[in-house]
């Protein structure tokens, strides 16, 4: 019979708690979590646990939450009245062979997987997780549209800066809606298959001449391309929602002075649909795991 994989998830948000639920519904895995000790234990289904009753020896797979480890190596603790430290001397009594999760990665995280051979795997920079987590991010915006402007979706004039995972998620969830979608990217190939899907396509340097006509903006690309030249151009009615990592790729600064809602909105997927994202994060985990 084949040996349980012990797997301990440290900390997390909303979207932690699915996962758990989808995790322990595998028999192969034996499971313990930290972090969440303002949850009924009878609700997650599986054993609560302390850093100091676990033995690290026997941990075939960590979960981190999707922010990793801060500098001074703190976990996010949504359900937890106490903060939990990972040091130096922790990861340093992993096993080889465990395998550590994490959304994104920082720079003492790094440091740590680096100094002890440790393998690590950033969900987020996962095409298949990108994409999957592109659905709930794209009707997040949507509702954030909805919620912050006095016109319907149909036939407004979007603007999506960025064409990669979630920027294309983004402009066909729009376009179903009915709105004129207009996408800017600097690739010439991405531009031809946004004119093939029978939306405006920009280049990032021609988009100046067009602001005036944005009524709503999403970008979707992690550098500051909406700058001062462009929202000078915009009208200070439209809305602007930010979907990219910080700092993100507006000016935000200039944006309020120009009376323009600039909106950055981080984590729409566990806030809108943290069900679905997380077992999107638990299948992604599980194969990962059964694959090593």
């Amino acid at each position: 019979m084949q040996k349980k994989k012990n797997i301990a998830i440290i900390g997390g948000d909303a979207r932690y708690l699915p996962l758990i639920h989808a995790l322990n519904k595998i028999d192969e895995f034996r499971i313990q979590i930290l972090g969440f000790d303002q949850v009924e234990q009878s609700y997650t289904g599986v054993m609560q646990s302390t850093i100091d009753n676990l033995v690290t020896s026997q941990l075939d797979g960590i979960i981190l939450p999707i922010t990793g480890i801060d500098e001074n190596g703190f976990v996010e603790t949504m359900f937890s009245g106490e903060k939990i430290q990972l040091t130096e001397e922790w990861f340093k009594s992993l096993p080889s062979h465990c395998k550590i999760f994490t959304g994104i990665t920082t720079s003492k995280l790094d440091s740590y997987i680096n100094n002890y051979n440790l393998s690590l795997e950033t969900l987020m920079d996962r095409d298949d997780v990108a994409i999957y987590n592109s659905i709930p991010t794209a009707e997040g915006a949507i509702m954030l549209a909805i919620k912050h402007t006095d016109f319907t979706i149909h036939h407004a004039d979007v603007f999506v800066f960025g064409f990669g995972r979630v920027g294309q998620t983004t402009a066909s969830s729009f376009a179903g809606l009915g709105a004129n979608v207009s996408v800017i990217s600097k690739d010439e190939s991405e531009l031809a298959r946004i004119y093939e899907k029978g939306w405006q396509p920009y280049h990032l340097e021609q988009v100046e001449d067009h602001m005036d006509d944005c009524q709503i903006l999403i970008n979707t690309i992690p550098a500051k391309i909406v700058d001062k030249k462009l929202l000078e151009k915009m009208n200070n009615q439209a809305i602007i929602i930010d979907l990219a990592s910080k700092p993100g790729g507006i000016d935000f600064d200039f944006a309020k002075t120009r009376g323009i809602d600039a909106i950055h909105a981080l984590g729409l997927p566990g806030m809108v649909a943290p069900k679905t994202a997380g077992e999107i994060l638990a299948n992604t985990i599980a194969k990962l795991l059964f694959a090593s």
